[in-house]
């Protein structure tokens, strides 16, 4: 029996229908990003592990889809040099795949970005603005709203520490979210006050892990978060002073004036952190520059927004919608080391990310993509014969050089099935073009949700055109 065709769990087809939203956000998205001047470049979908493994923390490192050397990969190991002293059949596995796979799949778009800026730093000009569209993988377990293969949507300014870049970043989201009439909260925090936060506590050497149990307090909730913290070795006093910056409740005005009280000495430890005063003047900036440009959407000072993402050093960002239950749409932030790490220090960068795929289930869970989207061809001409086919030949390739996708139904069949077509792929007109409209010299076009029919001299394109559009 033959088997049963099938795709990676965490993968999807996409049908033509699926491609015009898809477009549709890539191209809205684009669009956004070419009016901040930011212009667009690819990078390999894989790139050597080196590259990848360590930027992401090690739980992002288990995420990683490793690629195996090409030919028979494992020939010639001498696997006793990975033998665990557990027994015989034990084996260093991390180790052991670093020496068969020198490849990876992409994780992000951040990380190859930041060595496509080193690699070629003597052909670009700084500040460096990019956007880039493409894939990324991660072997992830598969859930709603999560996928192993998705795009990601990014934008990144490099070489400059100035926060009207963040701000910009949050212009370009409330812009593309006002263009796909998704109502979104903005959710800004800075990892200079997570820093400051674990220097309070007394446990700055701990900021890694704080961040990533508070990172998933949405999923899991403050008592598990807590208990995360603790299988760190936080002691009951830090997570005393933590706790209460993830429940505090208020305005931007209070969140400011509460945090900047603890990071100057205000908690009950005493200790003032100057990395976290730094973070929190930051924020009180940017909040000032974001009241200043007008948002549309809602901007919230969220104390509790981590990131989970070990390269962010400053402002980081989330954006969720407000109307549909799914994950975070957009995230992103500022990192200060990334290129540092392939060898060109001290150059700073912000960027934001757009989830393509939620923000797909989004506009479609909502209703919000545009009917044009739903189907690619504007107008369907029957085919009624052999002479009415020669003579809606020239009218059609008129209509398609003004830019009107046109489709000519391939067989002559009964008018039910052709109709049934154009029903089928939401084609919004027909045109049945018979005997009496050949000896008129005329084309005869409905518009099939009003029901509205009429007819036009064959050379009158421009008339035709305004019907339709």
């Amino acid at each position: 029996m033959a088997q049963k065709p099938s795709i990676p769990k965490g993968t999807r087809d996409f049908g033509p229908a699926e491609m015009a939203g898809r477009n549709y956000i890539f191209d809205t998205i684009k669009s956004v990003f070419k009016t901040y001047g930011y212009a667009p470049i690819e990078t390999p979908s894989m790139e050597n592990l080196s590259t990848l493994l360590g930027k992401y923390g090690d739980e992002g490192d288990k995420l990683l889809f490793r690629i195996l050397n090409s030919g028979d990969a494992f020939s010639g190991i001498d696997y006793s040099l990975f033998r665990l002293p557990e027994g015989e059949n034990s084996y260093n596995s991390k180790a052991l795949s670093l020496k068969v796979c020198e490849k990876g799949l992409r994780y992000d778009l951040t990380v190859p970005f930041a060595r496509f800026v080193v690699q070629h730093q003597n052909e670009i000009s700084f500040p460096f603005k990019r956007f880039q569209i493409q894939p990324v993988w991660r072997a992830d377990r598969p859930q709603k709203g999560r996928y192993r293969e998705f795009y990601q949507c990014d934008a990144d300014v490099i070489g400059s520490r100035s926060l009207l870049n963040e701000l910009e970043l949050v212009q370009i989201v409330d812009r593309v979210f006002e263009l796909f009439g998704v109502r979104v909260c903005i959710k800004i925090n800075n990892r200079k006050v997570l820093t400051g936060l674990a220097e309070i506590c007394g446990f700055p050497d701990k900021v890694v892990d704080i961040t990533v149990a508070i990172d998933k307090i949405d999923k899991i909730g403050i008592d598990a978060v807590k208990a995360e913290m603790y299988e760190k070795g936080l002691t009951e006093e830090a997570v005393a002073v933590i706790e209460p910056v993830l429940l505090f409740e208020g305005d931007t005005s209070a969140k400011l004036s509460f945090m900047r009280g603890l990071m100057e000495g205000g908690s009950s430890s005493g200790t003032m952190s100057e990395t976290g005063v730094k973070g929190i003047d930051e924020l009180e900036e940017l909040f000032g520059l974001v009241g200043a440009a007008g948002i549309s959407q809602e901007v919230e000072m969220d104390l509790s927004l981590a990131r989970g993402l070990n390269y962010y050093t400053g402002a980081i960002f989330e954006v969720k919608a407000k109307d549909f239950q799914i994950g975070s749409i957009c995230g992103g932030g500022r990192y200060d080391n990334l290129t540092g790490i392939f060898g060109l220090p001290d150059m700073s960068g912000v960027g934001i990310s757009f989830g393509a795929d939620r923000i797909y289930d989004v506009l479609k869970g909502l209703d919000k993509f545009p009917s044009e989207v739903k189907s690619s061809t504007r107008i369907l001409f029957a085919n009624m014969g052999d002479n009415e086919l020669k003579y809606i030949i020239p009218v059609v390739a008129c209509l398609r050089k003004s830019g009107v996708a046109c489709e000519i139904y391939p067989e002559q069949t009964k008018l039910k099935k052709q109709f049934d077509y154009a029903d089928r792929k939401s084609i919004p007109f027909i045109s049945i073009t018979g005997g009496d409209e050949l000896e008129n010299s005329v084309i005869n076009i409905k518009n099939l949700a009003s029901g509205e029919q009429k007819v036009f001299k064959k050379d009158k394109i421009s008339e035709i055109l305004d019907f339709i559009s």
